[in-house]
């Protein structure tokens, strides 16, 4: 009974967030300066539309009713699982999610690997060896990291990489070899701020009572570091990684742009420009929702890492 009170409760904080969300974003894009009826009829025809088709294709869309009737009528087509249809492209959006969802999700999951591969052992042993040269040298690459601009940690990565040792292509999808530079490019910034959390949390577990405990039984450091320790210090580490990975949709669209890389950063960047407002809308709905559900996986995941938080036995 009380997991499903809670699954309720997540339930209904979860809608009301994607409610919020909703409404925010089409709002936005109501008030948004510029009129996509005339920016898309003139790329089309290569030539400004007259008044009368302009006023046609509103009509069409229903641009020409009021914001309430506007959102309400994009909310139903969503609750049913309609996004509407691209301006542009005359396609339906959920159809253009799909089909660039993928790449995105790849470079996400890819940069969150590389971060984790980095920051994680790098914070660890950081902490090991507090305040000796190898922990100044981590922070400081840490804070490289964090200060370095995706765009420009990308297009330095394309000219030495790419274009001075040829070992990987400089744009595009499809291979293992084209995801190499984004997935860094994207990685690397998170890969900072984990490792300096991983620290963080480290030393405080490493000066705990049952570290000190495990080590008067004799048991080797290793063990007292990877297993003891270690397992306690990634509650904290969770968290931000979790928040991180909405981050790291909404960072794609940077990487994507400067890789040429198809994904929904890219698609979203052209819908802007076009004044595109349902795939818009259905972009960021989409990166909202993956935020949301993030969030409940690691509310699931402190369960997994600490069972005590589920009986209450840990705030």
């Amino acid at each position: 009974m009380k997991a499903v009170r809670a699954g309720l409760r997540r339930l209904g904080s979860m809608s009301i967030v994607m409610a919020g969300v909703s409404l925010l974003t089409y709002g936005l894009v109501f008030v948004t300066p510029g009129d996509p009826a005339y920016t898309i009829l003139h790329e089309r025809r290569g030539s400004p539309p007259s008044d009368a088709e302009v006023a046609a294709f509103r009509a069409e869309h229903g641009l020409d009713e009021p914001f309430v009737s506007q959102y309400l009528s994009w909310l139903s087509g969503v609750l049913r699982g309609d996004l509407g249809t691209s301006y542009f492209r005359s396609e339906s959006v959920s159809t253009l999610l799909l089909q660039y969802l993928p790449n995105t999700l790849e470079l996400a999951v890819a940069a969150m690997i590389v971060s984790l591969a980095l920051a994680v052992p790098v914070g660890v042993v950081s902490a090991v060896h507090r305040d000796t040269w190898i922990d100044r040298t981590s922070q400081i690459a840490a804070l490289l990291g964090v200060s370095m601009p995706n765009f420009w940690l990308g297009y330095l990565l394309i000219l030495v990489v790419s274009l001075q040792l040829g070992l990987t292509p400089t744009s595009g999808s499809g291979t293992l070899s084209h995801l190499v530079l984004p997935a860094i490019t994207l990685g690397t910034g998170l890969a900072a701020i984990v490792t300096r959390l991983v620290r963080t949390s480290m030393l405080e577990v490493l000066e705990a009572e049952y570290v000190d405990t495990a080590r008067s039984k004799g048991v080797r450091e290793r063990l007292v570091v990877y297993k003891h320790a270690l397992r306690n210090a990634l509650i904290p580490v969770v968290t931000i990684v979790g928040l991180q990975f909405g981050f790291v949709l909404s960072g794609a669209v940077v990487v994507e742009v400067v890789f040429q890389r198809p994904g929904l950063g890219t698609l979203l960047v052209d819908a802007v420009f076009a004044r595109d407002y349902p795939v818009v809308q259905g972009v960021v709905l989409v990166t909202a929702v993956a935020f949301v559900i993030t969030n409940q996986l690691v509310d699931l995941a402190y369960v997994a890492l600490d069972p005590r938080i589920e009986r209450g036995e840990r705030a």
